[in-house]
């Protein structure tokens, strides 16, 4: 069998592991199908990659933001041609159908347009001094070599959400793209170097967590961290990172729900219940895990939803007809089944699906069927633990009060979603649930990269992605200049 090989991207080279060791890249819905061969890198591979980047960040920081952010807008359009290539290669590395990696590749196409405009948006601010002929004001300063980490479920969006930032605010990067899904990261930065970006600005060195990830946490000279996975791998890299006093900036895990009360337009929160569950065979971190269904629409919406769920057609992604991909490998298709027995275990019923799928066209890949679990309460663990899964709980209340207590009493917090009529019901969930993001009659997925994405609890450590990505990866400095011709001292000549 033949298939590609990939190396890292090391200074403008590309490089081998040092230890010659590799990692196939397979696809999740035919494990016949070899993507590629990519370099399972270590703590030497990290080194030249980070010595690569600083070595460039003494340049790339003088170029002026405006001629930066313009060779990420030469990368969007070449990304939007490149686009059903891309989306192609995503499907078979990751899986998901392809209507959802065209997806993936157009968030990745909007950021690059979005922080283009940011390269002349830098802004800082002037303000009065306390001393007469002194000019006060404060600038953004590029932080230095900054360490990527990036997950498998959206294997460019992300990856953009990250590098495009970090880059126009003059940072340079090593990026550890996820085991599963590397070549999405290859296209992507592939593409800013067709576009002109300079040798050593970004890096590429692939591996798994413990081989190249820890190296780059650990690093003196990477200056920054941006990690998007668990929550408990997240905890384990803040902790590393913090014995170099590094920033860290986590998106990490949700248990997400969609309340549906009893006015809500039926058909439309069935709409958005499915797509929220089982988009993505429900590996996204704003999937709609749970959904809160007030007692009077329970029932019905429950029959009409558990019959939707089992039409769905499960298959290999690159069929336009199939709606459900597989998963992406073994261990998440172990993980779907353990969650399914705990929550029968605990008193769940299993509605519809709870298996994997073997047999005929599913015989080569992770496929899990699409599962609704019924007759859960908010104590279960099925109703408070992340299954990244196409697993979803139904869980009933009586009154508005107790859907947000419900949507509230788990440790995550990324997207929230409320489907009403009632206006007022509608801000005080704004107000009230506890969460990142709140949708007011849409599903719990389809953040758009003009607004901060992130969570609280359990989710993130206050940092955030979209339009706070700048604020991570720039400092402040402020600015004194003193036109006196004389010694000023500040709260001290002033204090009469």
């Amino acid at each position: 069998m033949t298939y590609p090989t990939y190396h890292n991207l090391i200074g403008g080279e590309w490089l081998p592991a040092a230890s010659g060791k590799t990692i196939l890249n397979v696809n999740p819905a035919d494990h016949d199908d070899i993507v590629g061969s990519f370099p399972a890198s270590d703590a030497e591979d990290v080194n030249r990659a980070v010595a690569a980047a600083k070595k460039a960040f003494a340049t790339w920081r003088l170029v002026p933001a405006p001629k930066r952010a313009e060779i990420l807008l030469r990368a969007g359009i070449l990304l939007q041609q490149r686009k059903e290539q891309f989306a192609r290669d995503m499907t078979r590395e990751m899986g998901k159908v392809l209507a959802e990696t065209r997806g993936d590749v157009q968030e990745a196409i909007d950021e690059a347009f979005y922080v283009a405009g940011e390269g002349r948006r830098l802004f800082g601010q002037t303000t009065p001094s306390e001393l007469q002929n002194k000019f006060a004001m404060s600038i953004r300063m590029p932080v230095g070599v900054v360490g990527l980490i990036t997950p498998w479920n959206f294997p460019m969006a992300i990856p953009s959400w990250k590098l495009f930032p970090a880059l126009v605010s003059g940072n340079t990067c090593v990026i550890k793209p996820a085991t599963d899904t590397p070549i999405s990261v290859y296209n992507l930065v592939q593409t800013l170097v067709d576009a002109g970006l300079p040798a050593g600005v970004v890096n590429i060195v692939s591996g798994s967590g413990s081989g190249a990830g820890s190296a780059l946490v650990e690093h003196p000279d990477v200056r920054a961290i941006s990690f998007t996975g668990s929550s408990e791998v997240g905890s384990h890299v803040a902790q590393r990172a913090a014995a170099t006093f590094k920033p860290v900036s986590l998106e990490m895990g949700g248990k997400n729900a969609q309340i549906v009360l009893d006015d809500a337009n039926l058909e439309l929160a069935l709409d958005g219940a499915l797509w929220g569950s089982f988009g993505t065979t429900g590996q996204r971190c704003t999937a709609t895990s749970r959904i809160l269904l007030q007692k009077g629409i329970a029932a019905k919406f429950t029959k009409e939803f558990v019959a939707r769920a089992k039409a769905l057609k499960i298959g290999n992604g690159l069929d336009e007809s199939v709606q459900v991909g597989p998963q992406v490998n073994k261990s998440q298709i172990e993980t779907s089944a353990k969650y399914v027995d705990i929550a029968s275990t605990d008193g769940g019923k299993i509605l519809c699906g709870g298996h994997a799928l073997t047999n005929g066209d599913h015989s080569k890949g992770t496929f899990f069927e699409p599962t609704v679990v019924g007759g859960v309460t908010h104590t279960m663990r099925i109703a408070r633990e992340e299954v990244f899964g196409p697993v979803v709980s139904l869980l009933e209340f009586d009154t508005f009060e107790q859907a947000i207590e419900i949507a509230n009493s788990i440790d995550y917090g990324l997207s929230t979603a409320l489907y009403t009529k009632d206006v007022n019901r509608a801000f005080t969930a704004i107000r009230d649930l506890e969460a990142g993001i709140t949708y007011i009659n849409a599903p719990t997925i389809g953040a758009e990269v003009h607004l901060p994405f992130g969570g609280v609890k359990h989710t993130g450590n206050g940092h955030r992605e979209g339009n706070g990505a700048i604020d991570f990866f720039t400092t402040w400095k402020a600015v004194y200049v003193d036109y006196s011709d004389k010694l000023q001292r500040a709260q001290i000549d002033n204090a009469e």
